[in-house]
């Protein structure tokens, strides 16, 4: 029988229970899809965990490599320094130099410290997240070199302008962003490289979310003090805990690159725990000052916010901290940073 010669007629049974060999019927193997391929996109241009490879414009990958999500705490911290500084009024000209200091904030010198990360990341990156834009080969070296120089004199550049808007007679805004683009060069780069140590690399990261940002607004505003000064520093150890949830989803490539991470140290169960002492301890203890100094509304209000926050560490965080980290942060963080504005108002209203 030639090739051209079709086939015998199979009996009808066989012929309708037979799947083509072509159609794939099982979900976990099926091409994904559309409002998938769209939450992936997203995750990709917000340098999220679980993002889609593949992305050629040059543009995004940049945009992704300054990670936007990561934005938001240190816009969100130089709220809490202008409410604290007790000085904020509803003007124009204010709510321009508040975003300002949020495109100094956010965009400049997270978006430099993100992709400076990166750089020095890129061989844990290629482990753990290999869809990362350096490890994948989207974007050269050189681009991700004059990438960090460009963000970073920018920066610089603009905290000046703010310096000099304000009227600041010593450069303290400036002195702020040349203080933490060098905590964000030693937490990446060797020979220091803080993060290589779970404690200083995510006091670190803490204090950069928390009390950079936080000192900035205040002094757009107000003058700085060591009163602000050692609180928010002391808040920043909560924000150590939140650091430390970011470290559960690399524990294998921090482990074969000898990274000493809290869930390598300690293991992940007992780094879990860890984790939410420092998160629920040091916000109960700004609670603690601020009744102490007579706030007591506001002290009441930042303990109330603590109650949702330990609900989901035990619903989600405790359970499994490496599969529920990101539902986690989703479902409890935004009382945390609520809590941050609460205790800037209340200082703000103490006039500390």
């Amino acid at each position: 029988m030639s090739n051209s010669t079709p086939p015998p007629f199979q009996p009808a049974d066989e012929a309708l229970n037979k799947t083509p060999d072509a159609v794939d019927i099982n979900p976990s193997t099926a091409a994904p899809s559309a409002p998938a391929n769209r939450s992936a996109k997203t995750r990709q241009l917000l340098g999220m965990k679980g993002a889609a490879p593949g992305e050629t414009s040059i543009w995004k990958i940049r945009l992704q490599l300054m990670k936007p999500i990561t934005w938001i705490p240190l816009i969100w911290g130089v709220v809490c320094g202008a409410a604290s500084s007790g000085e904020y009024t509803w003007t124009l000209e204010n709510v321009l130099k508040a975003a300002t200091c949020m495109l100094l904030a956010g965009p400049l010198l997270t978006g430099y410290t993100q992709t400076l990360n990166d750089f020095y990341d890129r061989e844990i990156d290629a482990i753990n997240e290999p869809y990362r834009p350096i490890p994948s080969g989207a974007i050269s070296v050189p681009q991700v070199v004059s990438q960090i120089l460009l963000l970073l004199a920018a920066g610089i550049g603009l905290a000046f302008v703010l310096d000099r808007w304000v009227g600041h007679e010593f450069p303290t805004i400036t002195l702020l962003a040349l203080g933490g683009a060098f905590l964000a060069y030693i937490y990446s780069a060797p020979p220091l490289k803080l993060k290589r140590n779970g404690w200083l690399g995510n006091y670190a990261l803490g204090a950069s979310y928390i009390a950079l940002p936080w000192w900035t607004g205040h002094a757009l505003f107000g003058d700085l003090n060591w009163t602000i000064a050692i609180l928010t520093l002391i808040y920043s150890m909560a924000g150590l805990g939140i650091a430390v949830v970011n470290d559960f989803k690399s524990v294998e490539g921090d482990r074969q690159l000898g990274l000493k991470s809290l869930p390598v140290m300690f293991g992940v169960n007992t780094a879990a725990w860890i984790c939410v002492a420092m998160i629920d301890l040091f916000q109960a203890g700004i609670a603690a000052y601020l009744i102490g100094i007579g706030e007591n509304l506001y002290g009441a209000i930042l303990l109330l916010l603590l109650i949702p926050q330990i609900t989901f560490q035990d619903m989600y965080f405790l359970r499994d901290p490496i599969q529920n980290d990101v539902k986690y942060q989703a479902s409890a963080q935004p009382f945390l940073v609520l809590g941050m504005l609460v205790a800037g108002l209340a200082l703000g209203h103490a006039g500390v």
